[in-house]
């Protein structure tokens, strides 16, 4: 068996059914001979966004696939890899590699070495006899422990290799660990003996699918629930306990709760420090339930640390609670409390929420399309920036999973390829990105590829002819040079690209153009709606 056609049948066997990629990488024809289908880009960094969501979307039940050729397509994909690294996404990454007797010698880009750093492990194929064993070494690293791109690198010079028959692979093993017993019960004591306690829960609660616990615990110690953006949507934004999401943009709740706090649960995080996420008051007692031991007291102190996966941990917790507290606490005071805090912050927003202004404030265009949407059966996703912020407080997740959110690493572009992954690895769901016209310039070509690909997405754009977050700190270069000036038809850009696009300009208009673009989706076609929006750059923040 040809080396390329043995790791095209190892994928089948390990349930992969589509490879995303850019030629040339030979594997994109032994993968479509055995019908697992290719999906062509037109930038390598949106096939890593693709195949990210593809991991996202089924909780890494269905690990998604990135090929590229080597050189330049390497170098291109770099950002790619990051990013899945920088939020512990499981993806394996298939680039091709300089023939053996050139990978070492400079200055040709030789993946596994420069790609190291970002890759929970990078090996090349040197051997043909080799490859299920560098492939089950893939693929056990992909499906256990945290989550993080793994690469395997395939010398130019190897593809006519014979790999020996009959193939010897079996699918990989998937295990679960849980923590101490100890620690369980030292962590059950401190949070039956809490006053306020508050729950955070990371992306780590989606990989495990440990919604039910959280819910539950959540309901035992009527707790209130905040969550990171790779967390939001982990606990229902519409439950009585629900504080909501934090990155940059913050609900009032979510501040409040977390400073008045006497315990911190922190499930399924990392507690990273980055300006995209919540941050931790100084002071608090923390308990860090995460599943990768490096992530404790790396930026946060904890008193208590509890390491696994995310549903065993909250399965354990359980028990020794219920053991402590017999029954669900009251949550009506905490209810009440919280809604207090929403209705007072959301009173303040209102001004730009439900603004009737033109140009159209994007707050008010977010707010119409959570209203015009089936909310449950959507998933969507910010970009980079202003759509991040204005989208994340505001947005009520209601259904695991239906919001991907992001934000440790946070490169233009990305949603645009999470949304169409998103969209193949669940058909059936309105998928949305919501960008800037910043992002669109990153990677606004790949909309020819949810077109050609047949991939039905429905992209929201906000676009205000500037980079106005950055007005502030750039007065000088846009009065003296327009520096923060961008511009472009992006709806002219759609339709030429074959899909559908239309630019809104009135607050009469928004509701029944989403209507329409979600009509189109369900024709089969992306479409794409331009909102020309003002250059808002007011964002939660308490």
């Amino acid at each position: 068996m040809k080396l390329g056609a043995a790791i095209a049948e190892i994928m089948k066997r390990e349930g992969i059914e589509i490879l995303t990629g850019y030629p040339v990488n030979h594997l994109i024809e032994h993968a479509a001979a055995i019908d697992i289908r290719p999906i062509m880009v037109r930038q390598e960094r949106i096939g890593l966004h693709m195949a990210d969501a593809i991991s996202r979307v089924t909780s890494g039940r269905t690990i998604g696939a990135f090929c590229m050729q080597h050189g330049p397509g390497s170098e291109n994909a770099y950002g790619g890899v990051a990013q899945c690294y920088g939020e512990s996404i499981p993806v394996l990454v298939l680039p091709m590699g300089y023939a053996r007797r050139l990978a070492h010698v400079d200055p040709n880009f030789n993946s596994s070495i420069q790609m190291r750093g970002i890759t929970k492990s990078a090996e090349p194929i040197t051997s043909a006899a080799e490859v299920p064993n560098i492939l089950r070494r893939a693929f056990t690293r992909l499906r256990n422990g945290r989550g993080g791109p793994v690469l395997v690198e395939i010398p130019t010079d190897m593809w006519n290799e014979e790999v020996p028959e009959p193939l010897n692979y079996t699918p990989v093993i998937a295990t679960r660990y849980g923590p101490d017993p100890a620690d369980v019960a030292r962590a059950a004591e401190a949070l039956a003996a809490a006053k306020r306690p508050v729950i955070y829960a990371g992306t780590g609660v989606h990989w495990a699918r440990a919604w039910p616990q959280l819910r539950r615990l959540a309901e035992l110690l009527a707790a209130p629930v905040t969550t990171s953006l790779g967390g939001k949507s982990s606990f229902p934004e519409d439950h009585p306990l629900a504080l909501g999401s934090g990155g940059l943009a913050i609900p009032k709740p979510v501040r409040h709760f977390l400073d008045n706090a006497d315990l911190i649960l922190g499930i399924g995080c990392s507690f990273t420090e980055t300006n995209f996420g919540v941050k931790m008051p100084a002071g608090k007692k923390i308990i860090h339930a995460t599943l990768d031991p490096d992530h404790l007291n790396k930026d946060v102190a904890c008193d208590i640390g509890l390491v696994g996966d995310a549903a065993l941990t909250l399965d354990a917790l359980i028990v020794e609670l219920e053991g402590r507290v017999k029954e669900a606490r009251d949550a009506g005071p905490v209810a009440k409390e919280i809604q207090e805090h929403r209705a007072e912050w959301l009173a303040a927003w209102a001004a730009k929420t439900d603004s009737d202004a033109e140009p159209l404030n994007p707050y008010r265009v977010l707010r119409d399309l959570w209203r015009t949407v089936d909310v449950d059966n959507t998933i969507i996703t910010h970009d980079a920036g202003s759509p991040r912020d204005q989208l994340s407080p505001f947005w009520v997740a209601r259904t695991p999973l239906s919001y991907l959110g992001w934000g440790k690493t946070t490169q233009l572009g990305y949603g645009l390829g999470l949304t169409m992954g998103a969209k193949l690895a669940a058909p059936d769901k309105l998928c949305i990105n919501v960008w800037g016209d910043a992002a669109i310039g990153f990677t606004g070509m790949d909309f020819e590829t949810a077109v050609r690909e047949r991939i039905p997405i429905l992209s929201i754009l906000l676009n205000n002819f500037s980079m106005a977050i950055e007005l502030k700190v750039m007065p000088v270069s846009t009065e003296k040079y327009r520096s923060t000036d961008i511009s472009g038809d992006y709806a002219a850009m759609a339709r030429a690209f074959g899909g559908y696009g239309e630019r809104v300009t009135k607050v009469a208009d928004i509701v029944p153009a989403i209507r329409r673009g979600i009509e189109q989706t369900r024709n089969g076609t992306p479409a794409l709606l331009e909102f020309i929006t003002s250059k808002e750059t007011a964002v939660s923040r308490l």
